[in-house]
């Protein structure tokens, strides 16, 4: 029992707060959780938090998923990249998706838009994270700031390869400040130097040193080849062993696989086949690289995915990939392998036909040598192929299917899907994005010029 004179203290003590609690100008500074000030991450914790969230955006931004509810079905740009090629097909009645199907895309496309905002947030966070993490973590690992020049170089290099000449990318500053339109080579040349700034910087033999540095020295390579800079882009990954691996991951709690959730729950995509003349038979080629049911079958039944049409209900079949068989199945965004297809590239430009299938083939120790198709031609699209079925889903096909054009001297007609268009009409002519609509209100962006140009 509580003391009377205990109690009149404590029921004055109550009647204050609730008298404070009446107050209107307690009432107007309420504080907003989701506002995040400069002064809030001004801490070794702040700067690693900061740094949690660029990984957590860069998975936003590529197999999917958000920070927020509004975002968090989102399906990242390795789905609509590759609904823009010929790894997947439209399989709902979204027009915006269908543009990208049908490479008919306008500036105004909601879904590119929200894709083209998660990469630049999750390259601006890793900018502001190494910012942080020198300032406040300065004796920290070295390998978790080599992880966000990763990043700002993965999201420079894979913005070049999808967007047109015209690309936006901000700057960190106080204030930040407005990107200027710049070119697909620029951003190449801006995830080169980034990566050299990491592999600068990360010197140790820790296993997390290793991991970060195998990871910058792929994402050099890859931007190295789009400058058709092949022998360069060898030398960089000549080190990265065929079985590693930068996975992005996701939870059965937090953030779903969007590839799982788009393709094998709600139906909007198809792993395509032979789309548009010249797509490949990823469906249907049962190659054990690229594991594929068909709705309703006894495989697809086993999966879990037991409808057997598109969620739009057209008569085209429903194929279903099984690469990431679960909603938290985590996504490779590097690896060894395009290692070796960095290298069988610069063999195959150095005239070096032996150099070139040795390459080719040492991922395939098991499966099986392929033999020498005999021409340049056909190496080439040996190659190409290759790089198709090794990396299937993961952000590659449009950026080899520009370099097929660019530095292959192959017409667009011959590369991406042509001719009729499964749904109706026929392919547009579209070879990359154009820079969304929402960069009109950069005052460096000319009002309706959104991209310099839209070639390859």
């Amino acid at each position: 029992m509580i003391a009377p004179t205990t109690a009149r203290v404590l029921a004055a003590i109550a009647a204050t707060v609730l008298l404070g609690a009446c107050s209107t100008d307690d009432v107007l500074q309420v504080t907003d959780p989701d506002i995040i000030n400069p002064t809030d991450v001004q801490s070794s914790a702040g700067a690693t938090a900061v740094r949690n969230g660029a990984l957590a955006r860069l998975t936003a931004a590529t197999s999917g998923g958000g920070l927020t509810t509004a975002s968090a079905n989102s399906e990242g740009l390795f789905l609509l990249s590759g609904l823009f090629a010929d790894e997947w097909n439209n399989g709902d009645s979204f027009i915006a998706r269908q543009e990208v199907d049908q490479r008919v895309i306008t500036p105004a496309n909601t879904f590119l838009t929200d894709v083209d905002r998660n990469l630049q947030r999750a390259r601006f966070s890793a900018a502001q994270a190494i910012t942080l993490l020198k300032q406040y973590n300065a004796t920290g690992p070295a390998a978790d700031v080599g992880e966000m020049y990763f990043v700002e170089a993965y999201v420079e290099n894979i913005i070049g390869e999808h967007y047109c000449n015209g690309l936006v990318l901000g700057n960190l500053g106080d204030p930040e400040q407005y990107g200027t339109q710049t070119t697909t080579t620029a951003a190449f040349e801006m995830a080169v130097a980034h990566a050299d700034s990491g592999l600068a910087l990360v010197t140790g033999t820790t296993t997390a040193d290793v991991k970060i540095v195998n990871a910058l020295r792929l994402v050099k390579g890859r931007a190295l080849t789009n400058l058709n800079r092949q022998a360069e882009a060898a030398t960089a990954v000549s080190s990265v062993p065929t079985g590693f691996t930068y996975n992005i991951f996701h939870a059965q709690t937090t953030t779903d696989n969007e590839i799982w959730n788009y393709n094998n729950i709600q139906r909007r995509y198809s792993v395509s086949t032979g789309e548009g003349t010249n797509g490949l038979n990823f469906a249907t080629a049962a190659d054990p690289r690229i594991p594929v049911c068909q709705g309703g079958d006894a495989r697809c039944t086993a999966a879990g995915v037991t409808l057997k049409s598109r969620d739009d209900g057209s008569a085209q079949p429903f194929y279903v990939q099984l690469i990431w068989p679960t909603r938290d199945a985590p996504v490779s965004i590097a690896s060894g392998i395009e290692a070796r297809m960095i290298e069988a590239e610069a063999a195959l430009k150095a005239g070096d036909a032996a150099g070139f299938m040795a390459k080719i083939n040492l991922p395939r120790t098991g499966v099986g040598a392929l033999a020498d198709p005999g021409s340049t031609t056909a190496r080439q699209d040996l190659l190409f192929r290759e790089r198709a079925f090794w990396l299937f889903g993961r952000g590659y096909r449009v950026g080899d299917m520009r370099r097929l054009i660019k530095q292959y001297n192959r017409a667009p007609t011959s590369v991406f899907p042509t001719g009729a268009w499964h749904k109706g009409g026929n392919y547009g002519g579209d070879v990359n994005f154009p820079v969304p609509q929402a960069e009109e209100n950069n005052p460096n962006v000319p009002s309706g010029q959104t991209c310099l140009d839209r070639n390859a």
